[in-house]
């Protein structure tokens, strides 16, 4: 008999932190932490840690920034279970988030490291955009962290930490 696969119960959407310019000729998706972005990582990370948010899978995208991001929640989180980076995460619209979110089973907490705008229309989607408006009225920030939970069959957000 196979085990029925829940989706996750607890939600992390992370901004990457901020990065710098990208170098002349260079693109993009190689563009790298600035030494702020650097410090933004290893803030929210400890903080993350210390509220015990530690993400059962984490999915990121394959930019660089997003990557280097990470590995600040690998330093904050030895042992990782699980880490995946997936390509289509960037440049994505929300909707490819929302996809890997419902197709995501097995985990209890899920970790998404991407880019905006697609972070803050997944919030707003999960959440409801007035519930973006009062928490982040501003924008999703570099190495922003929201925390969501399930609650009665929708999504709240618990939590939203800022490196």
């Amino acid at each position: 008999m196979t085990p029925f696969l829940s989706p996750p119960t607890r939600l992390y959407l992370l901004r990457h932190a901020k990065s710098g310019w990208a170098e002349p000729g260079g693109r993009d998706f190689d563009r790298t932490l600035s030494d702020a972005g650097f410090a933004e990582a290893e803030l929210v990370a400890d903080a993350a840690a210390d509220r015990g948010y530690r993400p059962e899978l984490v999915v990121s995208s394959t930019a660089r920034r997003c990557r280097q991001t990470f590995d600040a929640f690998g330093r904050a989180f030895p042992g990782l279970e699980e880490v995946r980076f997936v390509d289509e995460l960037y440049n994505a619209p929300a909707d490819t988030y929302l996809e890997l979110l419902g197709a995501t089973r097995g985990v209890q907490s899920l970790m998404l490291i991407g880019h905006n705008p697609a972070m803050e229309e997944v919030l707003a989607h999960l959440c409801g955009h007035d519930v973006v408006g009062r928490t982040i009225p501003d924008g999703y920030p570099t190495s922003g962290l929201a925390v969501l939970e399930v609650a009665d069959k929708t999504w709240a957000l618990k939590d939203f930490l800022i490196g």
